[in-house]
C-alpha cells in the first residue's frame, strides 16, 4: 500500500470504476477535468466510477490510459492478459546482448582498453548512424555491446586523473546512446541502471556538458515514470550548475542548457501548467536562436529546427487540440535532419490531429512517420494507441487505414 494510505489498484480486487476513481484522484484530477480530457461528461465519469456503467470499449480505454498516464493497461482494467508490449513496444532482438554488456563489468581481464580518442571516434560514428538510419535500434543494438565493454574497460584502466575523467565522459555518453536503444522496450530495470550509471560517470568526468546530457536523460526517465518532482529537481539543479559557464561556453554547452529548459517546460505541460510550460519553451527558443542556424546537438537534437516540434509537444501535453494542430501545421518535419527524430515529430503531429478529432489526418501523418523511420513508430506507445483506437473507428476508411498501419508496425503479428 502506498505511503499516503490509499489502496494500490493492483493489490486488491477492484472494479473498473473503482480503479478509474483511484487513478484519477492520484493524479489530482476532478471528474470534470478527466471528462474534458477524455471527451466525455462529468456525469459519464461518475456513472462509470459508481458502477452504473460498465467498462467502456477499447478505444475509450486507450484514451483514458493516455490521459491518466497509465503505462500498462492492466493497471486500469485489472486484466493481466493484455500484453504490455502493446503499449511499450516489443523487445528488440539485440536487447539481450546489450543487457549482458551493461551488466558485465570487466574486472578481471588483461585485455588493454582502446584509446579514448578511438572510442570517441566510434561513438561519433554511432550517433551519426543513429540519426541517419531508418531502423536505428538495429544499428545501435549491433554497435553497443562492444562500445559498452570497451568504454567500461577504458574507464577502469585509466592511469591518471586527466585520462580517467576523459574516459568517464565517453562512458557516460555511451550509456546515453544505450538509453536511446532501450527506451520504449520492456526493460525498465535496465533503463534505470543505464541512466544512473550514466549520471555517475558524468559526475566523475567533471565535464559540464557531459553532466548536462546525463541529467537531461535522467529527467526524462523520472518524468516518464510519473515522478515529475524528481524531474524538476534534476533539471533545476543542473541548470544552476551550468548557468555560470554559459557566457564563455561552447555551442554544445549552450544547447544542453537549452534542452534542459525545454525539459522543464515539458514536465510543466504534463502537470497542466500552461503558463509555466510556454515560459520554459520561450526560454529554450531564445537559446536556440543564439546557436548557428545549422547546428544540431547529436544527443538531444536541440537546435533551431527542433523548436517547432517542441511547441507541438507542449500543446499536445496540455491537451490543447486546436493549438496543437496550429503548432503541428507550422512545424515542418523536413527541417529536422535526424530520421528517428523526424518520425517522432510526425507522431506528435498525429497526436495533435487525434486530440482535435481528426483521425484521418492523424493516420496519414503516422504513415509518413513509418516511411521516415519504421522502428520509431513501431516502438512508440502513442502511435500504437492511436492505431489501435482507430481500428474501432466509425469510418470504414479509418478502420482500413489503421489496419494497414497495424500490419506495418507489427501489431497484428
Amino acid at each position: 500500500m502506498p505511503v499516503d494510505g490509499t489502496p494500490d489498484p493492483n493489490e486488491i480486487p477492484l472494479s473498473f470504476g473503482q480503479r478509474l476513481k483511484l487513478l484519477r484522484t492520484r493524479r489530482g484530477m476532478t471528474r470534470e477535468v478527466l471528462a474534458g480530457l477524455a471527451g466525455k461528461s462529468a456525469s459519464w465519469v461518475k456513472a462509470v466510477e459508481s458502477g452504473r456503467l460498465g467498462t467502456p470499449k477499447l478505444s475509450m480505454l486507450f484514451r483514458l490510459a493516455e490521459v491518466l498516464r497509465v503505462r500498462d493497461l492492466a493497471e486500469l482494467t485489472g486484466d493481466q492478459s493484455m500484453p504490455v508490449e502493446l503499449f511499450t513496444g516489443p523487445g528488440h532482438k539485440h536487447l539481450p546482448k546489450v543487457r549482458t554488456a551493461v551488466n558485465a563489468f570487466p574486472v578481471a581481464t588483461s585485455r588493454p582498453a582502446p584509446p579514448v580518442a578511438h572510442l570517441r571516434a566510434r561513438l561519433d560514428r554511432a550517433w551519426n548512424a543513429r540519426h541517419s538510419a531508418p531502423n536505428h535500434r538495429a544499428v545501435l543494438g549491433a554497435l553497443l555491446p562492444d562500445l559498452i565493454s570497451d568504454a567500461q574497460l577504458s574507464a577502469r584502466q585509466a592511469d591518471d586523473a586527466t585520462a580517467r575523467r576523459a574516459a568517464q565522459a565517453v562512458l557516460a555518453e555511451v550509456y546515453a546512446l544505450a538509453q536511446f536503444f532501450i527506451a520504449y522496450q520492456p526493460a525498465q530495470d535496465l533503463l534505470w541502471r543505464v541512466a544512473e550509471r550514466g549520471m555517475i560517470a558524468a559526475q566523475e568526468s567533471e565535464d559540464p556538458h557531459t553532466i548536462g546530457v546525463a541529467a537531461w536523460l535522467m529527467a526524462q526517465a523520472h518524468r516518464d515514470a510519473g515522478d515529475w518532482d524528481a524531474a524538476d529537481t534534476v533539471t533545476a539543479e543542473t541548470s544552476r550548475l551550468l548557468r555560470p559557464q554559459l557566457a564563455d561556453g561552447t555551442a554544445e554547452l549552450l544547447a544542453i542548457w537549452g534542452a534542459l529548459q525545454f525539459e522543464s517546460g515539458y514536465t510543466a505541460a504534463r502537470r497542466g501548467e500552461l503558463g509555466n510550460a510556454w515560459r520554459h519553451w520561450d526560454t529554450a527558443h531564445d537559446i536556440a536562436e543564439r546557436l548557428p542556424a545549422d547546428y544540431y546537438h547529436p544527443v538531444t537534437s536541440f537546435s533551431r529546427a527542433i523548436m517547432g516540434a517542441h511547441a507541438v509537444t507542449v500543446a499536445v501535453e496540455l491537451r490543447s487540440g486546436g493549438e496543437s494542430v496550429r503548432q503541428a501545421e507550422r512545424a515542418p518535419a523536413e527541417a529536422i535532419p535526424s530520421r528517428p527524430r523526424r518520425a517522432r515529430h510526425r507522431i506528435e503531429q498525429a497526436r495533435a490531429y487525434h486530440l482535435d478529432a481528426q483521425p484521418a489526418a492523424a493516420l496519414a501523418v503516422l504513415d509518413a512517420a513509418h516511411e521516415a523511420a519504421p522502428e520509431t513508430i513501431r516502438y512508440n506507445g502513442y502511435a500504437r494507441r492511436i492505431i489501435l483506437e482507430e481500428l474501432d473507428a466509425a469510418s470504414q476508411g479509418c478502420r482500413e487505414r489503421a489496419g494497414a498501419l497495424a500490419a506495418k508496425v507489427g501489431l497484428l503479428a
